[in-house]
């Protein structure tokens, strides 16, 4: 097993080489897809690779799925059975490339990752098991022998990734409490999030994920005006430079961004809400303007 950690805006993939195939989970963002596939090309050599999972389709988790069919023609990809249906039909509103304002090529499905069944990666069996909340259809796979979990954004070192059915209605912080539940009966000795470095201390982090689900259940309008700003954040690192005109008409013409307004700031005009937390990543180094030019900082 070789762990890619990659920097936003790509998720972490994970290799696995055996004399009987290789295979990844998860393949990152669409525009770090060239990366994606030197990555893979350099570690399985003149082999192919054999089989692609992702956890969930967030486009920073199956963006370079495309890229990775076209590269290997006989790869099998595999995703959550309950975006198998939108996924082949190509719904991108369903899919939530559109409602967020981010990119995804098209790409082929040939099976489902089925919570309650296992899969030979490497030479063990991992169990797939349903980690719902963050997106309501994700997957975490667990090893039992070594105790190792692969938890795309159900777990993190510090906290993890937006709740994002709760932006559009759907209650969903009672499953991110019981994926948690579920993480810390499995009782893993070492973690690997989708997004930020391997890690061991597994308790602790689910102890600091609780603090943090606790505060966002209490204040749903922090949750959502973070949702907003990392919706930002990650547009302008995908652009790195856009002129202002273009700024203005991605935040209108984003549906996640209006539904957040309209459900927790219904005063506050889409607009001048994306300039506050503008300013505020500006603040923090993390984006600047510059007439009319707004671009990503490293920060």
């Amino acid at each position: 097993m070789q762990v890619f950690e990659r920097g936003w805006l790509s998720s972490n993939n994970i290799l696995f080489t055996s004399d009987a195939q290789t295979a990844l989970i998860d393949s990152g963002y669409v525009t770090h897809s060239a990366q994606t596939l030197a990555l893979v090309d350099a570690a399985v050599g003149n082999r192919p690779l054999d089989m692609l999972f992702n956890t969930h389709l967030h486009s920073d988790h199956c963006g370079g799925n495309a890229a990775l069919q076209g590269r290997y023609p006989l790869l099998q990809t595999q995703i959550p059975p309950g975006d198998a249906d939108i996924a082949r039909r190509w719904d991108e509103e369903a899919l939530s490339f559109r409602p967020t304002g981010q990119q995804c090529p098209r790409f082929k499905i040939d099976g489902v990752l089925m919570p309650g069944t296992s899969r030979l990666l490497g030479n063990c069996d991992w169990e797939v098991l349903a980690a719902p909340g963050h997106d309501p259809h994700s997957v975490i796979l667990f090893e039992p022998q070594t105790r190792t979990l692969i938890s795309a954004d159900a777990l993190w070192e510090r906290g993890f990734g937006v709740v994002f059915p709760e932006l559009i209605g759907e209650p969903s912080f009672d499953e991110v409490a019981h994926t948690l539940d579920l993480i810390e009966s499995l009782q893993a000795r070492r973690v690997i999030p989708g997004h930020g470095r391997p890690f061991t201390e597994v308790n602790a982090s689910i102890a600091t994920a609780r603090r943090r689900l606790d505060d966002l259940s209490a204040h749903p309008a922090k949750h959502a005006r973070h949702a907003f700003k990392v919706l930002i954040k990650f547009k302008l690192m995908d652009t790195r430079v856009m002129v202002r005109a273009d700024w203005e008409q991605w935040c209108v013409s984003t549906p996640y961004l209006q539904q957040i307004c309209g459900r927790f700031f219904p005063d506050m005009d889409v607009l001048k809400m994306g300039l506050e937390l503008l300013l505020e990543l500006q603040h923090a180094d993390l984006a600047a303007i510059e007439s009319e030019l707004i671009s990503d900082q490293n920060g």
